[in-house]
């Protein structure tokens, strides 16, 4: 596969350039070694596309997957703890797990726990690739990359996406890199809080 489109988002890329070309070229290196003829595997049971082989999300994760894993990158998850006391949460989202859950119980809440996780770190970077439903990339950019970074478990975001091109030979409800460059774009410069490259992907 091939980069057709790439945004910077609060000097993603140029941090990448500057602090860690190593991992940006092992990221572009992963998605031009991706055969994505090898992933078009999905044959549609949609109305409009009934009978059409597709591109497979879960063939082109698994690639994904493997090749990232080949070069050291590996899934992280990061627990904490929550509960419905607006006041108290505030003050605990900078504490440790441990300490969370004790603040928690200290104030007569129950202790829910729950996590964050992301598809592959390395050295400091996060990396998703999103091929699942159009909703996931705000919720990868806007909680997962946000949450990584503040934690200051990263310094920076990749996200992965299909461009429309790439999309119209998928099933519904994929997301696409045209789309989400605006979601990104109409929230302003410094929303989310966090330097994130949006990679728009092509075969």
């Amino acid at each position: 596969m091939q980069i057709a489109a790439r945004y910077s988002h609060l000097n993603g890329e140029e941090y990448l350039l500057v602090h860690q070309r190593e991992l940006w070229d092992q990221v572009q290196s992963v998605i031009a070694k991706i055969d994505a003829e090898e992933c078009r595997t999905k044959l549609s049971r949609e109305s409009r596309k009934r009978g059409q082989l597709l591109y497979s999300p879960t063939d082109l994760n698994a690639a994904f997957k493997r090749e990232f894993e080949a070069l050291g990158w590996s899934q992280e998850r990061r627990s904490f703890w929550v509960t419905s006391n607006e006041r108290l949460m505030r003050r605990l989202h900078n504490l440790s797990p441990e300490e969370q859950k004790r603040e928690i119980e200290n104030a007569g809440q129950t202790p829910i726990g729950s996590y964050n996780q992301t598809d592959f770190v390395k050295d400091r970077v996060a990396v998703e690739v999103q091929f699942g439903k159009y909703a996931f990339v705000a919720h990868d950019l806007f909680v997962k990359h946000l949450h990584f970074y503040v934690s200051d478990a990263i310094d920076v975001g990749i996200e992965i996406l299909p461009m429309k091109a790439l999309e119209q030979e998928m099933s519904s409800g994929v997301p696409y890199y045209e789309r989400d460059l605006v979601n990104v774009l109409r929230q302003g410069r410094g929303v989310p809080a966090v330097p994130v490259v949006l990679i728009g992907i092509v075969p």
